[in-house]
């Protein structure tokens, strides 16, 4: 199942379902139209329906997450500890890239089963040697990575439910994951790199400094070439994840 984010038609500026993966939902629809997030990294299971997690930011500290199974892995993988994950402080990981560095500080107390998915993600080195397979440069501005397959259809073997709240935005440093509806998040993640009017149907969980949002800028200036059905397309300026790790 594609992860993707909704895309902006350029003529009425409303976001239209998409998904992220290599056609999960695409940053460039209607907005007046339902949001299927899919990360380019396909999750294969259908959207369960199941309201998301609604607990208040900083209620506990810690908290239970649940990673049900869904399709294969597109890398091994094991899946997150679902006990006594943190839910306060906050965490930074920086993806080393082929174009520089992007360091991103992630709010455990907002997203904690999302952090907790992404850190050990990370620690078993599932996003190294990757590629960020698609661009959306009008409407919507976002980077999506997260799917070792490179086609938007990858995922990690499970799901977890969002973390969203209806007050959610998506300024220019915003990461967020991508979907394919939702509680279908597995391992796409989007970049954001101007303003992006989407609805808050993505669980926003880190925020990039300036000097790392010039860097996904830098590599939006050369554009895509339009090979996503969704909107957008692999970046022009190849983005190539070499390792990702905290601090």
């Amino acid at each position: 199942m594609k992860r993707v984010l909704p895309v902006f038609a350029v003529a009425s500026l409303a976001l239209s379902a998409c998904a992220v993966a290599p056609e999960t939902q695409n940053p460039e629809t209607d907005p007046d139209q339902e949001v299927t997030t899919q990360p380019d990294g396909g999750d294969t299971t259908d959207p369960t329906g199941e309201p998301g997690d609604t607990t208040e930011p900083g209620s506990a500290d810690t908290v239970s997450c649940d990673y049900p199974v869904s399709g294969e892995p597109a890398k091994p993988v094991d899946p997150p500890p679902t006990d006594d994950v943190p839910a306060t402080g906050e965490v930074t990981f920086t993806i080393d890239t082929n174009q520089g560095a992007i360091a991103i500080t992630m709010d455990r107390a907002k997203a904690p089963c999302t952090v907790n998915s992404f850190e050990s993600l990370a620690t078993q080195g599932y996003f190294d040697d990757t590629t960020c397979h698609r661009l959306v440069d009008s409407g919507i501005f976002v980077l999506q990575c997260g799917d070792p397959t490179g086609t938007g259809m990858g995922g990690p073997g499970y799901t977890f439910a969002d973390e969203t709240q209806p007050t959610d935005t998506y300024e220019a440093g915003t990461v967020a994951m991508a979907n394919a509806g939702p509680n279908t998040n597995g391992s796409q993640f989007f970049l954001v790199y101007e303003d992006s009017e989407l609805p808050p149907n993505y669980t926003v969980f880190g925020e990039m400094d300036t000097d790392s949002v010039g860097v996904v800028a830098r590599i939006a200036a050369e554009g895509q070439d339009g090979s996503s059905p969704g909107g957008g397309g692999k970046p022009n300026n190849p983005a190539e994840i070499n390792t990702v790790a905290a601090g």
